[in-house]
């Protein structure tokens, strides 16, 4: 039976090949050679028609023009394109995204935020949509391609500020973009919260504290550790996942804050930056390297899952980090994800990842276990009744609120009592809370940071309406009226 629906995929090297006496088969089916030979790292996607076709035209999107973009964004665009294609093939009769036309394009809307049987998408996801299907087309009618007659989405011109020559530049966007997302919306955990999910969700302990007996969860230290520093640091998933050894400092005596650098080919957007580790979260990854991370190394050596790893990257010498490719020397900073998953360390003991975050293989975990480790958190809550959610964005979100309100807090006590003169030479040398969170977010625009403010906004309300008496009505007894003067007749 054909399958109706377009497929994502994922490319990876390494893939096992189907034996066959067939010398032209084995030669097709040499994956890897292909893909080094075409530049393609392992994770960039690829979409395959119900019909079981590679469009190689629509696939050079992810080669060519998302290349360079982060692998969390490749994705999104993948899983976006996959749901325009398929609705395009089952509602629309169309087999050639091609000719894709506005009438196509505004039955798509009506189906996606509007129809009884659509699924009622909120605008936030809807403007995503536009978005992405829009940079699509705009690539594939580019006048160096024309894979595409026209391009279906249509479009405005942009409300853009003068430049500073004076002159207005234009530039033109979908039309169809609602413009009422809530775009300051942010989901975040105060401490209390964060913690309440954690025990439950990551520990195994019930809402009032005791351990759970029916948890059968066999890392529960290690997710609390990672969860810890994600919610401690403000690191992506993509970011923390990829992170090595070479990447965790020691602790420090008397340091409450231990920074690392993130290198760029790991940081989102190449936002290469200093991170803040808590030193109680810092002692505990270590704890976690030298026990449950340990363990699950000594049992992948023994079973022979590294000597299985076909082309390692190995680090003879991990007071030196560096790793020899193609006869060039490259240190474990220049790596990017996908060289990261195969990085070995040769120790006295034997071959052991760099990766910090192992998963029960002794591997390299991926984003999708992580992923998962938060959904079946976010389940366990549920069960329990505990009316806590979270996912890697909301204790990214969680860090970026909780710090600006601590930096903004000690900011203004400090200025308060300060001259012009001295609020001046504070800012120089302290500079600014916003723009401190927005490098530690690894942000471009301190504009995106300036959300989190909202959400401080939002909490300064919600505070003062806490203040509010329950009772609108004055509680004392109203006073007598007094007596109206008595006058003498004339």
């Amino acid at each position: 039976m054909t399958e109706l629906h377009w497929r994502v995929f994922i490319t990876r090297h390494d893939l096992p090949r189907p034996q066959t006496p067939d010398p032209l088969m084995d030669l097709l089916w040499d994956l890897d050679e292909w893909l080094d030979e075409n530049g393609i790292d392992d994770g960039t996607p690829y979409l395959i028609s119900p019909e079981g076709r590679y469009d190689v035209e629509l696939n050079s999107y992810f080669t060519s023009e998302l290349a360079a973009s982060p692998e969390d964004t490749q994705r999104a665009h993948a899983y976006d394109l996959k749901m325009w294609l398929t609705f395009l093939w089952i509602s629309r009769g169309r087999k050639d995204w091609r000719h894709a036309d506005t009438d196509d394009r505004a039955a798509y809307k009506r189906w996606r935020t509007s129809d009884p049987r659509g699924p009622h998408v909120d605008p936030v996801t809807w403007d995503r949509e536009v978005a992405t299907v829009n940079t699509f087309y705009k690539w594939a009618t580019h006048p160096k391609r024309t894979y595409a007659a026209e391009n279906p989405i249509v479009q405005r011109e942009a409300r853009v500020h003068p430049s500073r020559g004076g002159r207005h530049s234009t530039a033109m966007t979908p039309a169809e973009t609602s413009h009422t997302g809530p775009r300051n919306e942010v989901v975040w955990l105060t401490p209390q919260m964060y913690r309440a999910w954690r025990d439950v969700g990551l520990r195994g302990y019930t809402p009032k504290g005791l351990a759970d007996r029916s948890f059968r969860g066999r890392f529960g230290s290690r997710n609390a550790t990672y969860s810890d520093m994600m919610i401690r640091t403000g690191l992506r998933l993509c970011e923390q996942t990829s992170l090595s050894l070479f990447e965790l400092p020691h602790p420090v005596a008397g340091k409450a804050n231990v920074r690392t650098w993130l290198p760029w080919p790991i940081a989102k957007y190449g936002s290469a930056r200093w991170v803040y580790l808590p030193s109680s979260s810092l002692k505990a990854t270590w704890d976690y390297v030298e026990e449950d991370r340990a363990e699950a190394v000594e049992d992948a050596r023994d079973s022979g899952v590294y000597d299985r790893i076909r082309n390692p990257l190995i680090i003879s010498d991990p007071a030196n980090p560096f790793v020899e490719i193609d006869g060039q020397r490259i240190t474990v900073d220049k790596l990017g994800h996908a060289e990261r998953r195969r990085l070995l360390i040769d120790t006295p003991d034997g071959l052991e990842p760099a990766a910090l975050w192992l998963n029960e293989q002794g591997l390299p975990s991926a984003r999708s276990c992580w992923q998962e480790v938060f959904k079946a958190a976010n389940r366990r809550c549920i069960r329990h009744r505990l009316n806590l959610r979270a996912h890697p964005h909301a204790l990214r979100h969680s860090f970026a609120v909780i710090t600006l309100e601590q930096l903004w807090r000690g900011h203004i006590q400090d200025m308060a009592a300060m001259n012009p003169g001295q609020r001046q030479t504070h800012q120089m040398i302290f500079g600014d809370p916003l723009n401190w969170v927005r490098l530690r977010l690894g942000h471009r625009s301190v504009v995106t940071t300036l959300r989190y403010l909202h959400a401080l906004q939002e909490l300064e309300m919600e505070t003062r309406l806490a203040l509010i008496p329950a009772d609108w009505e004055p509680t004392a007894a109203p006073a007598e009226p007094e007596p109206a003067l008595e006058t003498t007749p004339a």
